[in-house]
């Protein structure tokens, strides 16, 4: 089978369409080169029927490495089958467990007695209180302890590699979390009396909602009742105007909302695993609404949803034709000669990366850098990082070489899994099992408008960035030289969030270590996504954060001792960082034009791109 020779698309930051395209249709790239005869006559490469098997495997099991995954249960089983001292460790255990779990059902039938284990501060399955009523007390009471027990079963086996025992661990969890007492109708007494409400009816309806789910989703169709979230209609609907279109980005200005602005504006840069929107979701929800109500200049990066043709964008493209490409146009259209760049998750990776090498070859554009929720130290990613081993990415390179990208759904059930409980068993306990009615906010239809990733950008992060963690060893390389973060000596302030499982806080801490500069660093609660989407006015569960500045020239305080000497403070953080920007953005004068010279607009906001499927 011949294998078709794509072109790599151009890295030219200047090039820009005069007219905007039609929604929803991609911009023309430069066209595929046909294979010559000479290049169709050439064997094909074995390694190639290697790689197609392992994609097939990948499809199949939803891009889990199985190799992987049996090497880390085959290490784990063999040490401890050469620990007998662990094995007695254990057996202590569960036999104290039955001891406790007998003792704490005889006093239940003598009356109320305390829970003998508590949930998890983060497990919510068991607050409702039937759950405190026996039989059901005993159910879940049971299962805690089998959990605990097979932590411990799981954890510090002597010899086990720290990667497998976390891929143990999880894959464990996973497998216990099926066989909850709240995924049962006769085990769950909130399900149970659904069932005598309602006269059975939920169960009849939960099931005739299983169905149409599952064949839509067989259908390609996935179900989206309740309000329509459409970006441009009720979702990123901050007035704008699209100031430059390239291959792979849209910049998008955002017009003025007060008299007179600061002087040095704010470029955003997103996830490119994400739409730029979540930035700018429904208007009381708006993190570019808020700033731009503040009195900033506000000018925010979309980024193209990638397919087949765009398998050899690189990484290096995203910094060039997407992040510097944007600060060009910022800079050329404000006419301030310094701006503020913010960057969420992945996309503040790719900006701090792009800020090492501006610092290194004496560029000094940049007067601030703020990460939200984004790392630059790789050492300790969390959950995500279990599916990371070089198995794993043989399987998930092989899985997108062939599709050219990999696809949004593909990713999503990995960030699925890191939370289990609430992303997927309590959805389908509250949906198929007590019929409650579906309602969709504008943050979960953003999480269903998934985009892709072009293979070659995918491999990548996830090879030089996760596995190999080049960019805090200094490994990396970008135009021309390696990219030392601690040539960042501008201001930081630095986002983490406290149940994050995508990039947890102690390792987005770590750029205390890299970065020669005065860092702010503030921890909020909630996760990944609602700990950044924090309105001040939001009328939510109560919200706090902590926050300290570190200078440069100051000692180093550990992820522990940081949280210990800071308070936690009521409220949403956006005043504190607007605050502090404001502090760092010169004076208050005319607005800048909508566009400029060279950089007229070309269609109003949200632009094109974001409405690609």
């Amino acid at each position: 089978m011949a294998r078709p020779r794509l072109k790599r698309v151009a890295a030219r930051a200047g090039r820009e369409d005069k007219e905007a395209p039609p929604p929803r249709v991609r911009p023309a790239l430069k066209a595929v080169e046909p294979p010559s005869e000479e290049y169709l006559a050439e064997p094909v490469p074995l390694a190639n029927y290697d790689r197609a098997i392992r994609a097939a495997v990948a499809r199949a099991s939803r891009g889990i490495a199985w190799p992987s995954l049996v090497s880390a249960w085959a290490d784990w089983y063999w040490h401890l089958a050469a620990a007998p001292g662990k094995q007695m460790e254990l057996a202590s255990k569960a036999q104290r467990k039955a001891s406790r779990f007998a003792l704490y059902a005889l006093e239940c039938a003598q009356g109320d007695v305390a829970p003998c284990i508590e949930p998890l501060p983060q497990d919510r399955r068991f607050v409702d209180g039937r759950w405190q009523e026996a039989p059901f007390s005993l159910i879940y009471q049971s299962f805690l302890l089998a959990q605990q027990w097979l932590w411990n079963a799981t954890n510090h086996v002597t010899g086990v590699s720290r990667h497998h025992e976390r891929m143990v661990t999880f894959t464990a969890r996973q497998a216990l979390d099926v066989l909850s007492p709240t995924n049962f109708v006769w085990t769950n007494p909130e399900v149970l009396a659904r069932t005598v409400e309602t006269g059975g009816a939920n169960l009849v309806q939960g099931s005739i909602d299983w169905w149409r789910d599952a064949l839509a989703g067989f259908a390609g169709r996935p179900r989206m009742d309740g309000v329509t979230f459409r970006p441009g209609q009720e979702v990123a609907v901050t007035p704008g105007r699209v100031v430059l279109r390239n291959d792979l980005i849209e910049l998008i200005q955002y017009a003025p909302a007060t008299p007179t602005v600061y002087a040095q504006p704010i470029v955003i840069v997103p996830s490119p695993i994400l739409k730029y929107y979540i930035l700018d979701l429904s208007p009381h929800n708006s993190l570019v609404s808020y700033l731009v109500g503040q009195g900033h200049t506000v000018f925010m990066l979309s980024w193209r949803n990638p397919d087949v043709r765009d398998r050899e964008l690189g990484v290096d493209h995203y910094l060039r034709l997407g992040i510097r490409a944007a600060i060009d146009a910022a800079g050329a259209i404000s006419g301030a000669p310094k701006l503020h760049a913010v960057g969420y998750c992945l996309g503040g990776t790719f900006l701090a990366m792009l800020a090492a090498s501006m610092a290194g070859h004496g560029d000094d554009r940049l007067a601030s850098l703020t990460l939200l929720a984004a790392e630059v130290d790789f050492t300790e990613a969390g959950e995500l990082s279990i599916f990371i081993d070089d198995s794993q990415l043989a399987y998930l390179e092989d899985l997108t070489w062939e599709q050219g990208y990999l696809d949004g759904r593909q990713m999503a059930g990995a960030f699925t899994l890191l939370n289990s409980n609430d992303l997927i068993w309590s959805r389908i306990v509250r949906q198929y099992l007590m019929a409650e009615p579906r309602t969709l906010t504008d943050l979960t239809a953003w999480n269903a408008d998934t985009t892709r990733l072009p293979h070659r950008m995918h491999t990548e992060y996830l090879r030089n960035l996760y596995l190999n963690n080049d960019l805090a060893s200094g490994r990396l390389r970008f135009d021309g030289r390696a990219l030392a973060l601690a040539d960042i000596r501008v201001p930081v302030f630095l986002v983490g969030t406290e149940r994050d499982h995508v990039a947890p806080w102690k390792s987005v801490y770590m750029l205390h270590l890299y970065a020669d500069a005065d860092i702010t660093f503030c921890l909020t609660s909630g996760g990944h996504n609602v700990g950044i989407v924090n309105p001040p006015q939001a009328e939510t569960p109560p919200r706090h954060y902590r926050i300290a500045t570190k200078h440069a020239d100051d000692r180093y305080a550990d992820p522990d001792q940081w949280f210990a000497r800071n308070k936690a403070h009521e409220g949403s953080w956006w005043p504190a960082w607007q605050s502090w920007l404001a502090e760092r953005s010169g004076e208050r004068g005319k607005p800048p034009t909508m566009g400029s010279r060279d950089l007229a607009p070309i269609g109003a906001a949200p632009g094109t791109y974001v409405l690609m499927r």
